[in-house]
């Protein structure tokens, strides 16, 4: 088994990314396998060498240890790109100028009726750009979506689409999960894969950094169960292996909100420089000691 952590370096780690790290190299350590830490710094906008490294301290005092060298998604620009140059060719891929206030102000138009669908990326993207043929020519510097109705009836052409989940999603989803094109359409819609600023987008970077790693069950918080079919999906298009998908509960507060990483409160970094030690920090997120010998 080979499972990994990937944090993004633009804040510090919590108790929530303790225990989801946690949970990832114990479950690789109790196979025999292998634990891969992957920094996923895209975002160079907000990302900064001091979190990168604070992100490394934090992890080892917590007691973990990975191969070296660290992937950093910052030094795969090139690999995003044959994996668009690729859905490019296939036609399904297309360039949208539309901003978050033009998405919203189309989903809301009264013709539409109701409110907004949501989904993982926020509001469905409503098609205002999605041309009639695929188009063609080389591949654009520009914000590409995928047309989900042509990637869906590409990719379940000859099986249905599915995952498998070991963990429990959010509403207590566990085993073999067959995703469905309606819900595909209506609930996810054609999401961005290429952002103008990054050159890619997460959903593209984390399906290709999987499969290069040879990530066997990735492990994460059960708040990204939504955007597993995506990840599926793309496994798919692209002919990578699909992983198993191991979802877990939600580190929150005292007022139930879960932990982010403006919640400087809870921030690792904080509980070393009060003393407190690792056990009791896994105590807190409900785990029990590491595991000796």
């Amino acid at each position: 088994m080979i499972t990994r952590f990937a944090p993004s370096p633009t804040g510090p780690l919590h108790l929530g990314h303790a225990f989801s790290a946690l949970t990832a190299a114990r479950r690789a350590q109790a196979e025999g396998g292998t634990f891969l830490l992957r920094i996923e710094d895209i975002d160079l906008s907000r990302a900064r060498p001091e979190w990168e490294e604070l992100i490394y301290e934090d992890l080892h005092w917590l007691g973990l240890s990975w191969p070296e060298p660290v992937m950093r998604q910052s030094e795969r620009m090139p690999a995003y790109r044959a994996a668009l140059q690729r859905l490019w060719d296939m036609g399904l891929l297309y360039p949208c100028s539309c901003t978050r206030r033009d998405i919203a102000a189309a989903a809301s138009a009264p013709q539409e009726g109701g409110d907004p669908v949501v989904g993982p990326d926020g509001i469905v993207y409503p098609g205002t750009c999605r041309p009639a043929t695929p188009p063609t020519g080389p591949l654009p510097e520009a914000v590409l979506r995928l047309d989900m109705a042509a990637a869906m009836e590409r990719a379940c052409r000859y099986e249905a689409l599915h995952f498998t989940e070991t963990g429990r999603g959010p509403n207590g989803e566990h085993g073999r999960q067959e995703i469905a094109l309606r819900r595909m359409i209506d609930k996810i819609g054609d999401v961005v894969l290429a952002r103008r600023e990054m050159g890619t987008s997460y959903h593209l970077a984390v399906v290709v950094d999987d499969a290069a790693q040879g990530v066997t069950e990735v492990v994460r918080g059960a708040d990204l169960f939504e955007a597993t079919p995506i990840h599926a999906l793309l496994h798919r298009l692209l002919g990578l292996p699909t992983p198993v998908y191991h979802h877990h509960r939600l580190i929150r507060d005292a007022g139930g909100k879960r932990l982010a990483k403006r919640d400087d409160a809870r921030a690792i970094r904080l509980y070393r420089e009060d003393g407190r030690t690792p056990a009791e920090v896994m105590k807190m997120v409900g785990l029990p000691p590491a595991p000796t010998g």
